[in-house]
């Protein structure tokens, strides 16, 4: 995207922010960090201001910062919004370019990286001309794109730098609504016979009914031709980013939760996802915490609901997820997960804009979550910020792709050997 540097408010989900100033923001005090699920505040403890965030370049030369041991390298850069980033299985990589609010390339790109040394060559645009593309996967013959009003498919044969074939549309998904939870991610079922889809709700809390929410705050699967279509899991407000964990071949997703319950609520959050479950949206959040907003409705949704596996901490926008499958990092992160936090505007300070780690154990049982990749924050005080972390991804040779979809790079995170 183009360099940013005029001032905005994040009032969607992947927006980077608006015009509209903010009230003072220095009386609002913060509630206790969530450390558990039976340590939740109580809704409303705090107020839940809309904080202005200010898009500045990165200097020149300058990179997030990695652990010890981490080298960070612009791996592509001067994109217009790259929001989503998939590994074909011939070491090609293609971006997703798309926004809701600002101007945005509207495609997909690919990268080669010929040379094989970090360096790959921009090929251009491999496809355009579906609305705002996000989710994308290659099965078969086939390259899915899932576009926030359908799901689509191409006649692909590896080592294409263009889509050339005939287009089909083989499933309408709902769109828009609030937020504009736009973004519809896909993945190969466990099998590689399906495709689960994600589809984000279409309201922040139901507050038109749930009547606009059909097939939405869903993980839906359908075949690969389209068929079959069933609701997987539900009560997800917003799953966009989705993952199979290596070990246990299980679906696992990185869920962005509900605004205006406070500072600290409503909790992201990482976890497995089971066949019929049900995570709570909008009735419950967290596990069987009644919402207030929904008092007294549904008591057996509410009892039901899902504990999530890991919190990733409130308004922190957790969008990309990607399990470590390569071999180049270090013994410790080998099955865990990565997580683009794509950064708060419900919060009264800045939180999010990072990548978090979550170690996994050798059973595949998920740790807490600690800073990976961060730096993204330029000045807390006067809410300034480089960039704004979303899709993650693991390249062919081992290392980290992160989508800086705010400041139009992507960025290579490397072992240093």
């Amino acid at each position: 995207m183009k360099a940013l540097s005029t001032t905005c408010l994040a009032i969607i989900l992947f927006a980077a922010c608006t015009q509209k100033k903010p009230d003072p923001l220095k009386t609002v005090a913060a509630a206790p960090a969530i450390t558990d699920s039976t340590h939740l505040p109580l809704p409303h403890a705090t107020k839940s201001p809309k904080v202005i965030c200010k898009i500045v370049n990165w200097p020149k030369g300058a990179t997030p910062t990695a652990p010890a041991g981490f080298k960070v390298n612009l791996y592509a850069g001067k994109l217009n919004t790259p929001c989503n980033i998939y590994t074909g299985p011939n070491h090609d990589i293609f971006v997703a370019q798309a926004n809701s609010v600002r101007p945005s390339a509207n495609n997909i790109i690919l990268l080669r990286d010929v040379n094989r040394n970090g360096h790959p060559k921009n090929m251009g645009v491999f496809l355009k001309g579906v609305h705002q593309p996000y989710g994308m996967l290659i099965m078969g013959n086939w390259f899915y794109v899932a576009a926030t009003d359908c799901l689509w498919r191409f006649p692909y044969r590896a080592g294409q730098t263009r889509i050339t074939g005939k287009a089909q549309k083989i499933l309408v998904l709902p769109s828009g609504g609030y937020n504009n939870h736009w973004a519809r991610n896909i993945i190969a079922t466990e099998d590689g016979q399906g495709i689960y889809i994600a589809v984000g709700s279409g309201t922040n809390d139901a507050e038109h009914g749930m009547k606009v929410e059909r097939r939405r705050a869903d993980i839906l699967k359908i075949d690969a031709e389209g068929n079959g279509e069933t609701v997987y899991a539900s009560g997800l407000r917003n799953p966009a980013g989705m993952a199979l964990n290596p070990v246990t071949k299980q679906l696992w997703t990185a869920v962005n939760e509900r605004d205006d319950l406070g500072d600290n609520l409503v909790p992201d959050y990482l976890t497995s996802v089971k066949p019929d479950g049900f995570y709570g949206w909008p009735y419950a959040y967290y596990g069987p915490h009644p919402d207030p907003n929904h008092k007294g409705e549904h008591p057996d949704k509410v009892k039901k609901t899902i504990v999530p596996d890991v919190n990733l901490g409130s308004h922190t926008a957790s969008l990309g997820l990607a399990f470590y499958t390569g071999n180049a990092f270090p013994q410790r992160y080998i099955n865990g997960a990565f997580v683009g936090q794509h950064g708060s505007w419900n919060s009264s300070k800045l939180v999010g804009y990072k990548v978090v780690f979550v170690p996994f154990t050798a059973d595949s049982k998920p740790g807490k979550p600690e800073d990976f990749l961060t730096g993204f924050i330029a000045d807390e005080q006067k809410h300034e910020v480089h960039g704004r972390p979303m899709g993650v991804a693991i390249s062919q040779d081992g290392a980290l792709l992160v989508a800086d979809e705010a400041a139009g790079k992507i960025w290579r995170v490397t072992a240093v050997k």
